[in-house]
């Protein structure tokens, strides 16, 4: 079958190409070029696999770094117990805007994200494959035709999803393969227990794209080979999405415990004023930590950061620091489910907090304002949308201290925001503010608590605020009760 030139990014690999094994001569791996590339894989076998992963304890690759053989024992365990036939779940739904790893596996090579899931559903008597993609990414197109040229070992089906950030919480997905909104549950629910966690209630077995990958590469491989490369606690490879500022990303994949130096270079990128890790739930690093931080998770941990998703992000010197992170922290708030307190208020306030400090206009206070808002919003999220969020911008105050410093002052750091940080484009709603109109009535703050906030003088302190989804009834009633018509809903496209 022929395929649609796919937009996505251009593939690397330092010492060794396994995921992406076949890369550097087709531009997209059907199964009959998978299947000259990947050596067939061992029959299913329940105990083989699990034992497998538990030897390589082969963790998570979407940012928990949750154990594989754990979740899966979890998973067996409440079918033997129930008698309920366990669902696989792929989770591809990448709402990262840093990350596109997942998004090139489902769409240059999805048969090996297929061969994982197809091998652990057969394995452990499946009744369903579910792959979650995000709409409108190569996957919606690559992965059904993928399922079309194989045999499977039971039914499945790609379910399409919002491309939001929130969308590849798994708690979030499987509401989506359920039929209801794409938001995290407002109570937790384990999927492996089936019941409200689960797709139809049936005991979930749910990773993402690279963690089936990777599971098919060390099948093929065995636990000896597999830990040929990596870190003795972390072995086989990671795959990372290298973002630069002026070029498209790279998907560079690379042995566990690689430091970051030699990957920059190979990227042709500096560490400049800081070097994000993890997405936009990571950390930053300091540049002169950053050129020797191994690409592990235990490692990263041990410089208070975290492998995430994989995705980095140099900072240049030739942008402000601050106006980046205050870019990304303004769409973090929108792409909330605005379900629990952290999300409805935290995020929009530290955001706010930290577009003032980026523009230079804020007292002191306003720093610390935002330090207690992400400290209250750490761990007590619905989902970790709000501790993710908290970690990225609290380690920008610290890494950029300088520039923090500079734009308290009033002075600035003098560089203009350039947009290096990596955001879709705006959509959604905007609420706007007419200066020549606004009397400083205050009933938008009633109305619209979480949207507005006024300052001393009992005006907005802004005149431009995003709206999330969940904060759009609020702000029509704030527009149409504004006694001096000073406000506008505004449809971005």
């Amino acid at each position: 079958m022929k395929h649609a030139p796919l937009k996505l990014p251009e593939v690397r690999w330092l010492d060794s190409a396994r995921l992406t094994a076949g890369l550097d001569r087709h531009p997209h791996l059907d199964l009959a070029a998978h299947t000259r590339v990947h050596a067939p894989l061992p029959g299913p076998d329940r105990d083989a696999l699990l034992g497998l992963a538990e030897a390589l304890d082969l963790s998570g690759r979407g940012g928990a770094g949750f154990p594989f053989a754990r979740k899966a024992q979890a998973v067996l365990a409440t079918a033997d117990r129930t008698g309920a036939p366990p669902v696989v779940v792929v989770n591809g739904a990448e709402g990262e805007p840093a990350s596109a790893k997942d998004k090139t596996l489902l769409g240059r090579t999805p048969h090996l994200v297929l061969d994982g899931a197809c091998l652990a559903a057969a394995a452990f008597g499946a009744e369903e494959i579910v792959i979650g993609v995000a709409a409108g990414s190569p996957g919606e197109i690559a992965v059904p035709a993928a399922l079309a040229e194989r045999e499977l070992p039971c039914p499945a089906r790609t379910v399409c999803l919002p491309e939001r950030f929130i969308s590849g919480e798994s708690g979030a997905l499987i509401r989506g393969v359920n039929g209801l909104p794409v938001v995290p549950a407002p109570v937790k629910a384990r999927a492996a227990d089936g019941g409200p966690g689960g797709v139809r209630r049936r005991p979930t077995l749910l990773a993402n794209a690279e963690s089936w990958a990777q599971l098919a590469v060390a099948a093929r491989l065995g636990p000896d080979a597999y830990a040929a490369l990596g870190t003795a606690s972390e072995p086989g490879t990671v795959l990372l999405t290298v973002n630069r500022p002026v070029a498209e990303p790279l998907v560079v994949e690379v042995p566990t415990g690689t430091p970051l130096g030699p990957v920059l270079d190979a990227c042709g990128l500096q560490p400049g004023a800081g070097v994000l890790v993890g997405g936009y739930h990571g950390a930053w690093l300091r540049p002169w930590d950053a050129a020797d931080a191994p690409l592990s998770r235990a490692g990263l941990a041990d410089l208070g950061g975290t492998l995430g998703a994989g995705a980095i992000v140099a900072l240049p010197d030739d942008t402000c620091p601050l106006g980046e992170t205050a870019r990304v922290a303004a769409w973090l708030a929108t792409e909330s489910a605005g379900q629990c307190g952290p999300c409805k208020r935290g995020l929009p306030e530290a955001a706010e907090a930290m577009g003032v400090l980026a523009a230079g206009t804020a007292e002191p206070a306003v720093l610390e304002d935002a330090r207690r808002a992400l400290a209250a919003a750490q761990g007590g999220g619905a989902c970790s949308h709000p501790d993710g969020t908290a970690r990225f911008l609290l380690t920008a105050l610290e890494v950029f201290s300088e520039d923090l410093d500079a734009h308290l002052s009033g002075a600035g750091c003098g560089r203009p925001v350039r947009g290096v940080l990596p955001l879709p484009p705006a959509k959604g709603a905007q609420l706007e503010v007419d200066w020549s109109r606004c009397t400083g009535h205050g009933l938008c703050a009633v109305l619209a608590p979480d949207l507005m906030r006024l300052g001393p003088h009992g005006y907005p302190t802004s005149n431009s605020i995003p709206v999330a989804p969940w904060q759009e009834h609020g702000a029509r009633r704030a527009v149409n009760q504004c006694p001096a018509l000073a406000l506008r809903l505004h449809r971005r496209r």
